[in-house]
């Protein structure tokens, strides 16, 4: 299972590479509003992010037609081969999804929230599908469920189209996404940070320290 960091922070993705864990980073415009990045700049900001990363950036369109996506898409592309282009799930969608294919863009159908959505996603050619987990369970509704069930339709009729699992929000999710097979998860830092630390290591450790020390005072740390 490969780790994308959702975020557009640089100071967060270089944390996330000296972890040894990034596989990719995905952003969206939220995410770029959210580092105040002036429109403008936008461009320059994802080649900061591809010098990063080894593969996989996903840059999303802002367009909802199909024209405009793809002009979009071919000027998100032509930025680095690391980019992968996020297009939204609608009927424009699937269309500007099906053309990219044919010239050998990546894409990522991002807003996906069922099984359906999926499969129509994947028949067109995309790259890779993102379920929201997170805003799933907002509703009452088991996201890992869609997992499962998206993991086992992927693989029975041979889709390439790789499940990345997206609105990650607590460490369970992660596990849970891993159990059950997906390709990809995309989360914030603080979610794998928060995977990081468990009580009985930290009293473990502290307890091997303190034993040390009374062993070899002249030594101790």
């Amino acid at each position: 299972m490969l780790f994308f960091l959702d975020s557009a922070c640089i100071a967060e993705i270089e944390e996330a590479k000296a972890l040894g864990i990034l596989d990719g980073v995905t952003t969206n415009p939220s995410l770029l509003a959210k580092e105040n990045i002036p429109q403008a700049a936008i461009y320059d900001h994802y080649k900061k992010i591809c010098a990063i990363v080894d593969d996989n950036v996903s840059a999303e369109v802002i367009s909802t037609d199909v024209t405009g996506m793809l002009q979009e898409a071919h000027a998100l592309a032509a930025i680095d081969a690391k980019i992968v282009v996020k297009i939204p799930m609608t009927k424009s969608g699937l269309q500007v999804i099906h053309k990219l294919q044919a010239d050998g863009i990546r894409t990522n159908c991002t807003l996906v929230f069922s099984a359906g959505q999926a499969i129509l996603a994947a028949k067109a050619g995309a790259s890779y599908i993102s379920p929201f987990i997170g805003r799933l369970d907002d509703l009452s509704t088991d996201g890992s469920q869609l997992i499962q069930q998206l993991s086992i339709i992927f693989q029975k009729n041979y889709f390439n189209t790789q499940i990345l699992a997206a609105s990650i929000r607590h460490p369970m999710h992660i596990i849970q996404c891993a159990q059950q097979g997906v390709d990809v998860i995309t989360c914030p830092l603080s979610v794998i940070k928060k995977m990081i630390h468990h009580p009985l290591t930290d009293s473990g450790l502290q307890t091997f320290l303190a034993d040390y020390r009374a062993a070899f005072p002249q030594q101790a740390l």
